[in-house]
């Protein structure tokens, strides 16, 4: 209940209302402005209109969710309320509220028997954000936020753990709401459609929302509906990516025989034996193509890959210009591309999937050398989509060769905004005088997009913090102080990015004493959380004393209730590098009521005690390898200088 401002709309005749803080009106609109398109697009995809008499978004302070889909009544963080600026390069709000509404169908109509089906509900909200996606944006578009899904999922799965998506292990049902469960799910769903094409996979789609409304569902219930529209059986799909954990890994080798006109895939899946030791692979058919420059796309060859190393042999009529493995990059996996320079070049300019061409991009990003900068430097000058062009600039910043650098500069200056904000953070692993140069005007001037904006005050406090540029440390937390006292705006967000600048000056007690001024109660939330986890970064390189300080301060902090205070003082804490933060992480997870406080908490003490044992010797030697390492990538550009001139 509160003094809100109410917006009504209206779809065929149901009331659809907004209510937000007064004074936040035109941000309503902003952010939930599309709200009709997406009741009308939903209810034609899942083949069944929108079933409840209104549909309400309430946008909440204080709240610990994104979102939350009770029936007919959608309740919404006001952190998602946006307004002309942070428009520029914000779509979480968008998908946020396609999400919700999505969960309406898939959540509210049809309803999960068990927790460990949910993947049903959040797997199908996280795949309609690709598909609104999709709808609006384009097909680039939701290809490209197709794979942001399927890197978050693959990151829980390499750094926290791996289960199956329907799961009866658990100690509390909040657990089950990981990456797993969103991501992989929109993944699966994903899959499915691929598997069984876009008029069965809707067909089948609108045969569960129909004969489910009203109605609780398992996974088996999914799978009984695309029977009954398509006439396929997707067990084999569900066994290997629902009901088990994991998904393949391919490296794939390409070569050609000039004398045969034979080409030749090598395709080795590369994952671990799983626990019980068996061998993990998965049996999948993968459509394979050929493509030829300025030619229409070859027909499709399915191949079915199922063995940890497989070679495939196509005859054709004369060498392709390259090679698509997986075309449309459809099946949830990592792939590896060992292909010649040539044909990874062709494909990076030419083949019509954004998805293989980022793969082409990081493929010869790995081969390194100035071919490979000069290949990738151009193509970020021409490409016309953006996330091409940002991928492109994260891959440049992997190959040590100082030729690398001015590709980086040319992303500072691309037209959107998103692509310059990866050239500013690919330039933090660029530590020498000249990305400070390039850097600290757009920290000092700001950015038409505060992520821009705060990226470059973040980054420009990495570089100051380094052992190789701390002569610029002074200069740096002057700027910062100046953007804490006059840079308020949207969500804090680049006053949060000051903070983060400070954490990275881990030496500094002037730094830390900024951080701690910033924790404190009345603070902006946003900036305040900020703070709480900047204390792990920093804590670091601190002295004794003032380690002592932070380890104080969140031990007070910890003993606050709100949720996201508390999932703050957790991440600070499991950043620091000392036994003393187990204590206090214990008797979190000891007293805490949420059961995801107390499950990344008795995570975090793991990391500690892994982090533990970095003493001084060890930071020691840390700093002696990045000074070696700038010297070696000095001597190796200088090298391949020299190799280019004298071919």
């Amino acid at each position: 209940m509160g003094d809100f401002a109410e917006i009504r709309d209206e779809w065929n005749g149901k009331p659809v209302t907004y209510y937000v803080q007064k004074g936040k009106e035109t941000e309503a609109r902003l952010s939930m402005g599309k709200t009709l398109q997406m009741i009308e697009f939903f209810s034609e995809k899942y083949g069944y209109p929108y079933a409840f008499p209104k549909y309400a978004q309430v946008c909440v302070d204080d709240f610990i969710f994104g979102g939350m889909e009770n029936t007919s009544t959608t309740l919404l963080t006001d952190r998602c309320l946006i307004d002309e600026r942070a428009a520029i390069d914000n779509r979480s709000t968008e998908s946020l509220v396609a999400h919700e509404l999505a969960h309406q169908w898939f959540g509210d109509l049809v309803v999960i028997k068990h927790w460990s089906h949910a993947w049903i509900k959040e797997g199908m909200a996280s795949y309609s954000e690709v598909m609104w996606m999709d709808h609006e944006y384009g097909a680039e578009e939701a290809a490209y936020y197709r794979l942001g899904e399927a890197r978050s999922y693959l990151d829980e799965d390499a750094s926290r753990y791996r289960r199956p998506i329907v799961s009866h292990v658990y100690r509390e049902a909040i657990e089950l709401y990981d990456r797993h469960l969103y991501e992989k799910g929109a993944c699966v769903y994903h899959m499915i459609r691929a598997e069984l094409g876009d008029d069965l996979f809707w067909q089948a789609i609108a045969t569960f929302v129909n004969d489910n409304a009203h109605r609780t569902v398992e996974t088996v219930d999914l799978l009984r509906a695309i029977k009954k529209a398509s006439g396929r059986n997707l067990l084999f799909l569900f066994d290997q990516f629902v009901f088990r954990g994991g998904h393949p890994d391919y490296t794939v080798a390409y070569s050609w025989d000039g004398d045969s006109n034979l080409v030749k895939l090598t395709v080795t899946q590369t994952q671990a034996k799983d626990n019980s030791d068996r061998a993990n692979l998965f049996d999948l058919k993968i459509p394979i193509g050929f493509g030829y420059i300025g030619e229409p796309e070859s027909k499709p060859l399915n191949v079915r890959v199922r063995e940890r190393e497989q070679s495939f042999y196509f005859p054709l009529e004369k060498k392709p210009d390259f090679v698509r493995f997986d075309i449309g990059n459809h099946t949830l996996k990592t792939v590896v591309l060992e292909y010649p320079i040539p044909e990874l070049k062709a494909q990076l300019q030419h083949d019509s999937d954004p998805l293989a061409q980022i793969y082409a991009a990081e493929a010869l990003a790995k081969k390194g050398g100035l071919e490979s900068v000069k290949i990738l430097s151009e193509a970020l000058t021409k490409d016309s989509f953006w996330g091409v062009r940002v991928e492109i600039v994260r891959n440049l910043a992997s190959i040590k060769l100082d030729q690398a650098f001015d590709g980086i500069l040319t992303g500072l200056k691309d037209t959107d905004a998103r692509v310059r904000r990866a050239a500013i953070e690919s330039l933090a692993a660029i530590k020498k005088t000249e990305s400070y140069k390039a850097i600290k005007p757009l920290a000092e001037k700001g950015d038409d997009s505060y992520y821009t904006e705060a990226a470059a005050l973040r980054v420009l406090g990495s570089l100051a913090g380094s052992n190789l540029l701390n002569e610029k440390e002074e200069k740096t937390l002057k700027l910062l102080r100046s953007v804490l006292k006059e840079r308020q705006g949207w969500n804090e967000v680049v006053r949060a990015g000051a903070i983060a600048a400070l954490s990275q000056m881990k030496t500094s007690e002037a730094a830390l004493d900024l951080i701690l001024e910033y924790t404190e109660l009345g603070v902006p939330q946003p900036l305040r959380l900020a703070s709480i986890r900047a204390l792990g970064a920093i804590s670091t390189g601190q002295t004794n004393v003032n380690l002592e300080r932070i380890l104080n301060r969140l031990k007070e902090l910890s003993r606050e209730s709100f949720f996201l205070t508390q999932v703050s003082v957790v991440n600070a804490l499991g950043q620091m590098e000392t036994p003393k933060a187990i204590a206090i992480l214990n008797s979190l997870a000891n007293h805490t009521p949420d059961g995801r406080v107390r499950r990344i908490a008795e995570e975090a003490v793991q990391k500690v005690q892994k982090n533990a044992g970095a003493d001084k010797a060890v930071k020691q030697l840390r700093e002696e390898l990045d000074q070696i390492k700038q010297e070696n990538q000095e001597l190796k550009s200088r090298l391949e200088a020299l190799e280019a001139k004298t071919k």
